[in-house]
């Protein structure tokens, strides 16, 4: 699993890989870059993302945890455990305030990113969930299973409210079209099915792939879709036209994974052959923001359908001869990695631990932040120019974890009986003049 990272960094790009070594990666394009290995999960790494910011990192691991991770050379990483099962995927809202896991425990479950605390579960799949998704207004979250159905789900009542069934086959990957109004499903019968979630209908049907679809990804137009299979190849569909237009072949082996770039302007796929592979689109360019702005204005589920919402409205079953242009890039393009880049090492330290078992997310007024995982773009604006400038002083003067040899938890025990210590003290010197005749001293009138 790989995915792009969402911002530029010295107008490079990172890209961040998760493997069955049980490593994470993240790569850079600058020239004589390092790479670096994040060190902490247990079992094969399954899921990867970046926040929209791209200042997070959240990672689902067959270990049973998810992780945040600080995308930096420190390491540091907050552990989350509540799942019984190894955990498949994991999705940030487009606002980066919530993070959705899937797991083999056959549930969802729905974080808060601002107090790194548990919110709720969503029980209704049979069988092993294998991605969850949010629509890109927070609203909805899609998630498909083994149970062969694909369900969707309401944030605000936690309710399934929608359900899509196939008898032929389950979906392995399933996300929501840019605008919100249809979703995407990778199924194991080697199909991709786009459906209108406002409809309640089937509306594009592809059988392009010989053997299992295991990821897709859309442009962010909306108007093409890549899809990643089993049969090595990666295919590329027109939804306005209802065609495939390429196939393009590059790993040797099942292709896993598959993610467009915010702009559309690249994607990069992963493989079992070890091999993550960067491609470049000759689609028209565009204004990723002025995308996302057009898309949110369209976010409204009972508004009437606009033109770019239009797809043919009948099954496009491509069987037989396949007319599309196909793409083997170890024929035509030359292999610029003239050597392996130097890897640096990362052992992360756990900053915080989150279990299901803590439910309350909204700090209340003067509550304390977490102050070894403080994330100042996660706050509410409210808390920004008060709290967060007194929390920020607090961590600047706590020393580093690398420094401290104590535990926290021992140390805020220790500090607690310290002032417990001296309110006794204070007591024990006020009795002591009390019985000699002695004056009291000045903080006579604050003691009771």
């Amino acid at each position: 699993m790989l995915r792009f990272n969402n911002q530029c960094f010295f107008f490079c790009f990172l890209i961040a890989t998760a493997s069955w070594d049980t490593f994470l990666m993240l790569w850079s394009f600058r020239p004589q870059a390092r790479a670096f290995r994040y060190v902490g999960h247990k079992d094969v790494v399954t899921s990867v993302q970046f926040s929209p910011l791209g200042n997070l990192l959240a990672s689902a691991s067959r270990d049973r945890t998810v992780r945040l991770w600080i995308p930096d050379k420190r390491g540091k990483s907050s552990e989350f455990k509540a799942h019984t099962a190894p955990v498949r995927s994991v999705d940030f809202s487009s606002d980066g305030q919530f993070l959705a896991t899937a797991s083999e425990d056959k549930s969802i479950k729905v974080w808060s990113m601002y107090r790194q605390r548990f919110l709720y579960s969503l029980y209704r799949h049979t069988h092993w969930v294998r991605c969850a998704k949010f629509s890109l207004d927070g609203r909805l979250i899609v998630s498909c299973s083994e149970d062969k159905t694909i369900k969707i789900w309401d944030t605000t009542s936690k309710q399934c409210i929608s359900n899509f069934s196939d008898s032929a086959g389950f979906a392995n990957f399933v996300d929501f079209s840019p605008n919100g109004t249809c979703i995407a499903s990778a199924g194991s019968d080697h199909t991709v099915k786009i459906w209108d979630i406002r409809l309640n209908k089937l509306l594009q049907h592809y059988q392009v792939h010989s053997c299992g679809v295991n990821c897709l990804s859309f442009h962010p137009s909306g108007n093409y879709l890549i899809s990643a299979s089993s049969d090595g190849t990666l295919k590329i569909l027109d939804l306005l036209e209802g065609r495939l237009i390429y196939t393009l072949q590059g790993h040797t082996g099942p292709v896993f994974t598959v993610s467009f770039s915010k702009g559309g302007e690249q994607f990069s796929s992963g493989g079992a052959d070890a091999q993550v592979l960067l491609w470049r689109t000759n689609f028209d360019e565009l204004n990723c923001k002025d995308i996302i702005k057009r898309n949110i204005k369209r976010l409204h589920i009972d508004s009437p359908p606009h033109l770019f919402d239009i797809y043919p409205r009948t099954p496009h079953c491509h069987e037989g001869k396949i007319d599309s242009v196909e793409i083997n890039p170890k024929l035509e393009v030359i292999d610029l990695q003239t050597s392996t880049p130097p890897i640096v090492d990362i052992l992360s330290f756990d900053s915080t631990t989150a279990t299901e078992t803590i439910v309350r997310t909204v700090p209340e007024k003067g509550e304390e932040l977490c102050r070894y995982f403080l994330n100042p773009s996660l706050m509410p604006s409210e808390y920004a120019s008060t709290t967060l400038k007194k929390k920020t002083e607090d961590v600047s003067d706590l020393p580093s974890e690398s420094q401290r040899s104590i535990p926290l938890a021992v140390t805020e025990a220790l500090e607690h009986i310290m002032d417990q210590l001296n309110v006794l003290t204070q007591l024990f010197t006020l009795k002591i003049f009390w019985l000699s005749g002695t004056c009291l001293p000045s903080f006579q009138s604050s003691v009771h």
